[in-house]
């Protein structure tokens, strides 16, 4: 007789592993380390270091921050959201979207760029960080999956328009007044078009062709920042004069300072709306690129750990001068593409970020501001997948409207609100298409071998004339019954000489009590106009639902059968047998054995 092999007992380390390794993820992928890893992410950092240069300063600018705070939310934040997120290939930091988030909420409680304007940012960043935070702690992942792709998508574009148009002013070299609505904008912009500086204009124009030649004939080099570099040096040998145009000026050449976030109550009355918008927005997005980059990866990524890395992130990155930050699609997709092996390549750039502002910050002065404007005008324009949007007007026009109405809620709407209406009217799409379950009339086929019950819609097939077969494609919950009771008695209207129903329950996914309720009413009423209601194929749950609810009994357990043909072998010599009689139909093989059934060619059997 063989020893079964007992299992070693478990070890304090053992047992303590899985909430360690929850609590630190990235002791799981830090064994994959080595010499080879090392080299990959290193080099994958330095790119990510010297592309987020230029988009720090931009996304600072839409923020309506100093330039200096995009560099700092590409630093400790990236740090934090690498070692406590999921993904190999997540890189955070500062995005259009969140940017625009901040400015439209935090630019009605100060003026933009002023002390008190930073000292808010930093607290909304501190609020929204800590809804992540707990969202991700009470493992709530799956409430991003009501942020749907249509809302992210037409936020998104209209979110992309927002911020061409914020760079108006700047690319035409006028000063606009800021904080206005979409629509005033572009009214001031068309009066004041004939005061713009034409050499503003071409230095935005220089800006955008030279990225544009870049990416088109080296698309692997860093595009933006070779453009600015490139323009600047244009600037400053041809700008002479009058025809000069405003400079970014001197980035501090200092590592993010520590401030602490403060705010009082009523402060925090206005900036929770927005804090919410912010959190929601970051996690979708944050979790929308994890999950593309994995599927090329093949890696698993844990919704609620990203919410805890993104929480962390945005917590410890306000008290390090960081204002919001989420994963970037574009620096997540070069860290990848640069051959990325762990989340060691945002640690790198982020640390070589920081190295680099050290030395080259200075050098900011010479930027033109007219040149940043052109490089975010480029990034606005990619922001518009038009490809998407197309492929959604096509496949679904509930999608369609719910990605339309985010749109243009982005355009007139705080951008909070666009959000929130674009998941809200999701959720009611949502709810109509559950709470209107499908009916679908069958008839067994003659042409198949097995005969099958068959959709009547999809072919012209006969029916018994006393007995209506019927699949439910939906669940009987409260938010359904009425729903359902109606398109039962619009049958029994419609199909007086039909007086009995089966229904197929294949397709019921659970019953709730509100549910039992109804199919009881139904099938009492039915029973008192001498018509019966039957059920076959439900599953086990809505079974085990429906003898607890003592549904089971009232319907009574001669009414349900476990297979369509268990329930039409036991229906079929309950049907009227005069009407069977002059029956032409025959559609079932029992019929052979109703009366005048001997006049009649024998049907092929019904699989039970």
């Amino acid at each position: 007789m063989e020893q079964c092999e007992l299992e070693p007992p478990k070890t304090g380390w053992s047992k303590a592993e899985p909430l360690l390794r929850r609590a630190l993820p990235f002791l799981s992928w830090w064994p994959r380390v080595n010499r080879r890893t090392l080299k990959a992410d290193l080099w994958a950092g330095l790119t990510g270091a010297v592309i987020v240069l230029p988009q720090g300063v931009a996304f600072a600018a839409i923020a309506g921050m100093p330039p200096e705070y995009g560099l700092y939310a590409a630093m400790v934040p990236v740090i934090i959201s690498a070692l406590f997120g999921s993904s190999l290939h997540l890189v955070s930091g500062p995005t259009t979207a969140i940017s625009l988030v901040v400015f439209a909420n935090v630019s009605l409680l100060a003026a933009p760029g002023s002390p008190d304007y930073i000292r808010l940012v930093l607290a909304i960043t501190l609020l929204s960080g800590c809804l992540q935070m707990g969202l991700g702690m009470a493992r709530m992942g799956a409430v991003v999956n009501f942020v749907s792709h249509s809302v992210v998508v037409g936020f998104t574009a209209g979110a992309a328009i927002l911020i061409a148009t914020s760079q108006m002013g700047a690319f035409f070299g006028l000063e606009l007044p800021r904080g206005g609505t979409f629509l005033d904008t572009w009214g001031t912009l068309a009066r004041s078009l004939g005061q713009s500086n034409p050499h503003a204009v071409g230095t935005a124009v220089a800006a955008m062709l030279i990225a544009l030649v870049i990416m088109r004939f080296w698309p692997r080099l860093p595009k933006f920042f070779l453009a600015l570099i490139a323009v600047s040096v244009l600037n400053a040998v041809l700008s002479t004069g009058s025809h000069s145009v405003r400079l970014v000026g001197a980035l501090p050449s200092s590592l993010p300072p520590f401030a602490m976030p403060l705010f009082d109550l009523n402060e925090l009355r206005g900036l929770v709306p927005g804090a919410l918008a912010i959190a929601m927005l970051g996690l979708a997005e944050a979790v929308s690129i994890a999950r593309a980059v994995a599927a090329r990866s093949q890696q698993m990524i844990d919704n609620s750990q990203e919410f805890v890395g993104q929480g962390l992130a945005n917590i410890l990155g306000s008290f390090f001068s960081a204002y919001a930050s989420s994963g970037s699609f574009t620096r997540t997709g070069v860290n990848y593409e640069a051959g990325a092996k762990t989340p060691l390549a945002a640690v790198f750039s982020a640390v070589l970020l920081a190295g680099i502002v050290l030395a080259v910050a200075p050098l900011t002065a010479y930027l033109p501001v007219p040149a940043m404007a052109g490089i975010i005008l480029l990034v606005a324009a990619n922001l518009v997948d038009i490809p998407t949007m197309r492929h959604i007007a096509r496949t679904d026009r509930t999608e369609a409207a719910v990605m339309g109405v985010t749109f243009l809620s982005t355009l007139f709407l705080h951008l909070e609100f666009a959000i929130f209406s674009g998941v809200l009217l999701s959720l009611l799409m949502y709810l109509k298409r559950t709470s209107h379950p499908n009916f679908i009339i069958l008839a067994p086929d003659p042409d198949h071998p097995k005969r099958v019950l068959t959709n009547v819609a999809r072919k012209d097939l006969a029916e018994c004339p006393q007995l209506k077969i019927l699949r439910l494609d939906g669940s009987i919950f409260f938010g359904a019954v009425n729903h359902i009771s109606e398109e039962l008695h619009r049958v029994m209207r419609l199909y007086p000489e039909q007086c009995h129903i089966l229904v197929v329950g294949s397709g019921i996914n659970f019953v709730d009590s509100g549910g039992c309720h109804m199919l009881f009413q139904e099938a009492r009423k039915l029973r008192l106009a001498g018509r019966e209601m039957f059920f076959c194929s439900l599953k086990t749950e809505v079974m085990e639902v429906l003898m607890r609810g003592g549904c089971l009994s009232r319907l009574g357990e001669g009414n349900l059968f476990l297979s369509e043909g268990e329930a039409i072998a036991h229906i079929v010599p309950r049907l009227d047998p005069e009407r069977c009689t002059c029956c032409p139909s025959r559609v079932f093989r029992e019929c052979a054995r109703m009366p005048g059934g001997a006049d009649f060619e024998p049907l092929q059997p019904m699989p039970r």
